[in-house]
């Protein structure tokens, strides 16, 4: 497409969004990384949270949860997410659409052990989106999972990553007077070629 120049230029749309992601690093804030992941539930109605996108693969977007999570269970029911990643500081936002696999071998351990004794023992103790009585019964579950687990702990069987395999990715930037670029990258299947169009605004 013989406009797609500048940001935009690329035959790769994970080595762009790599691109994007590294300019947002040195811009924004507060958490970079964080995407906007929605799902439905069993009833179609739509829930979106926030969570920090972990690794941008050569061909999927990964994410680390509790399974047993509201998040969790709705993905898993579908097999498929959406998520959008917006940067106030570059004016840029990348959504994604895609099919859903767990990631729950070496690679979910290895960013397991990678976090802080203290994430890690919140992982054990956290019933994530169950209700909970009190924060303090949640400081004593803490301290239980603490004189339980010791200063290694392992990862939870209920804990781990989730990749995201898009079949749509676009690519979005502010322009003046409400005149946005956007380009579409859009697959029949995780198998097929891209194909790439310019949207309106």
């Amino acid at each position: 497409m013989s406009d797609r120049t500048g940001i935009f230029a690329g035959d790769d749309p994970f080595e762009i969004a790599r691109r994007w992601l590294a300019e947002a690093e040195a811009s924004e804030i507060n958490d970079p990384n964080a995407i906007a992941i929605a799902s439905v539930d069993e009833d179609g109605l739509p829930n979106v949270r926030m969570v920090l996108l972990k690794d941008i693969e050569d061909a999927a977007f990964v994410f680390y949860t509790n399974y047993g999570s509201a998040k969790a269970r709705e993905i898993e029911g579908a097999g498929k997410a959406a998520f959008v990643m917006h940067w106030k500081s570059l004016r840029r936002q990348v959504r994604v659409r895609g099919l859903v696999s767990r990631e729950e071998g070496p690679q979910a351990d290895a960013y397991y052990a990678s976090r802080s004794l203290k994430s890690r023992l919140g992982a054990w103790a956290s019933k994530q989106s169950q209700p909970l009585s009190s924060r303090s019964a949640l400081v004593a579950e803490v301290a239980k999972v603490t004189a339980q687990k010791g200063p290694s702990p392992k990862r939870p069987p209920f804990w781990g990553g989730f990749r995201i395999v898009p079949v749509e990715i676009e690519f979005w930037a502010d322009g003046p007077f409400r005149l946005h670029d956007r380009f579409v990258w859009r697959r029949q299947t995780p198998d097929s070629p891209w194909e790439i169009s310019r949207l309106n605004p």
